[in-house]
This record gives structure tokens, C-alpha cells and sequence, in this order.
């Protein structure tokens, strides 16, 4: 064993939640760890117009049994993120989770891995080089159990689950089975009150139920990153609605002009424009439908829209 190897597996810190930043988040969910047991380097807070803020921060998590559409999406959105200085969080699990540690790893981003086991145990032991390159690029193993903690693998990985959602701002579970552990994510999620992004597909595919199933019950459709960096960065986003109000907004009438209009102003609900600018379903679907059809606005699902 390499000496670099082995100082890994000793060098083990432990805080109270409240004793960092970064982990304070964890003191208001409802089952509060005690202790927490970490490697590597607890991410401090940055400095952002003057004043310090915690580290946005994305958790991205599904199946252990992803497709490729799953490992391309979730790849892309990590990879992403993590350019824009986001921290991804997530459980070094098979599937999903490796695949978001690595791809925020490979843009030269932080990521942090949550373990469901004791500290001193890297699960699976297939990912300790992993585990060990998350650490030696500025990021963080973390655990609630001390070394050598004997645990029950089943109730200590769904655990883990709430730690992961409260620590990060926006959930997004890219595949997920009826019956997963990334849907009880997601609930820990929906329960402290976060943004809960599901990735939609095939309905035939057993490992997409799940996120289908998510997206009925009123999450977020995702679709592609700037849904998610809409939300973490809204001020750059506020930027791009004012270039969007110095365009040519006018329509081929005044209905489509409405309706554009409307969509520069931040609105993306069809129910919202409709209320706003007193239009009959029936006139909006037509008009909304021709606008996507001239390559004016593309459909976000659930009639949400956006301009081009």
C-alpha cells in the first residue's frame, strides 16, 4: 500500500454539524446527526458581492442500474454545474452517483460523497480510488458513523439520504425505479422543503418509472441545465430577461405578441398567461402551438414555455 494510500485511511476528522458552515444546514432537519465524521476538506464559504455564502450546491442521484441516456444526462449535468462552481453532492453509490462525482471531478469541480457506511469503510470498495481522487482534489468524504460503527446496511443508507438532500439546495434524480432509494431522497428533499428535479422517460424502462412517477406527483421535469441554474443563479438569469425584453417581441398578430411578451417577463406557466392577458385556452393552445412551430418558444412540459 502506497504511503499516499494509507494516509487516506487515517487521516479521519470529526465536528459536530454546527461546528461548520457548511454542515450547519444539517442542525434543522428533523433527525439531526450527532457527530459527523469526514476526510478531506469541508467546503467553506465564498465570497459573493461583499458578502460570505455557503457553496451552491446539487445533489445528483438515481439508479445503481443506469442506461446510457441516464450516465449522458447525468454527465452533462454535473460536468456543467460544476463549471459554474457548483458542489455536487452525492452517494458514491454504483450507477448515478459515480458518475456525477466523476464528471464534476473531470471539469476540475468539488464534489462531496456521502457515505451510508462507517467512515472507515468505502462502499463499494470498487470506488476507493475514487473515494481517495474526490479527497486529493479539494473535496469530502462524509459520514454520521464513527469508524468501526456496526450498522444495519439497509436502514443506514436510506439515513444517509436525508443528510444528502439537506445538504444540497436542488435534488435531481435522473433514474429511479418504483421502489428506490433516490425517491427517498427526493422525499427527504420534498419534506425540508427543496427543489426536487426529475429527469422524464421512456415509461417503458422500469428505471424510469420513478422519475416519471416524481414529475406526475408535481416535480420539476428536467430538461436541461439551465432549469437547475436558473434557480441557484437567478440574478444571472434576471441579465438574460432584460437582453430578452430589448428583442423584437412582436408577433405575426397581437395574440402571439402577448404572448411573447409575457414569456420575457419571466412568466412560464400557459395558466399564468392566460390569467395575465385574459386569452381563452382554446385561442392560447392554437397560438402557443404556431409559436413552437416557427421556432419562437420551446415547450418545458406541463405547459411551462420559454422563449428561444
Amino acid at each position: 500500500m502506497s504511503t499516499l494510500f494509507s494516509h487516506f485511511f487515517q487521516k479521519i476528522n470529526q465536528i459536530p454539524p454546527l461546528e461548520a458552515n457548511f454542515t450547519e444546514v444539517l442542525e434543522s432537519i428533523a433527525v439531526k446527526p450527532k457527530m459527523l465524521y469526514f476526510r478531506g476538506k469541508m467546503p467553506e464559504n465564498v465570497l459573493k458581492n461583499g458578502i460570505l455564502e455557503r457553496p451552491k450546491t446539487v445533489a445528483i442521484v438515481g439508479s445503481r442500474h443506469n442506461t446510457r441516456y441516464g450516465e449522458e444526462v447525468a454527465y452533462d449535468l454535473a460536468y456543467k454545474l460544476a463549471k459554474k462552481g457548483v458542489i455536487i453532492i452525492s452517494g458514491l453509490a454504483f450507477g448515478i452517483d459515480s458518475i456525477g462525482h466523476r464528471a464534476c471531478l473531470d471539469a476540475g469541480g468539488r464534489t462531496v460523497a456521502v457515505l451510508g457506511t462507517s467512515i472507515d469503510k468505502i462502499y463499494p470498495r470498487s470506488h476507493t480510488a475514487l473515494a481517495r481522487e474526490i479527497v486529493e482534489k479539494d473535496g469530502l468524504i462524509l459520514s454520521e458513523y464513527a469508524p468501526g460503527a456496526q450498522i444495519l446496511p439497509k436502514i443506514s443508507f436510506l439515513e444517509r439520504n436525508r443528510l444528502i438532500s439537506a445538504l444540497s439546495d436542488i435534488v435531481v434524480v435522473v433514474e429511479a425505479a418504483e421502489r428506490s432509494g433516490s425517491l427517498n431522497t427526493a422525499t427527504h428533499a420534498l419534506n425540508q422543503g427543496k427543489e426536487v428535479f426529475a429527469v422524464p422517460g421512456n415509461i417503458n424502462n422500469p428505471y424510469s418509472r420513478g422519475c416519471n412517477r416524481l414529475i406526475a406527483a408535481g416535480a420539476n421535469p428536467y430538461l436541461e441545465p439551465d432549469d437547475v441554474l436558473r434557480i441557484l443563479f437567478p440574478e444571472d438569469y434576471l441579465k438574460k430577461r432584460k437582453t430578452l425584453k430589448s428583442r423584437n417581441l412582436v408577433g405575426d398578430n397581437d395574440i402571439e405578441t402577448l404572448i411573447l411578451t409575457s414569456l420575457s417577463e419571466g412568466l412560464r406557466s400557459g395558466e399564468a398567461i392566460m390569467e395575465k392577458n385574459l386569452l381563452p385556452p382554446e385561442l392560447f393552445n392554437q397560438t402557443i402551438t404556431l409559436l413552437e412551430i416557427k421556432g419562437r418558444v420551446r415547450a418545458l412540459g406541463a405547459n411551462n414555455w420559454s422563449l428561444i
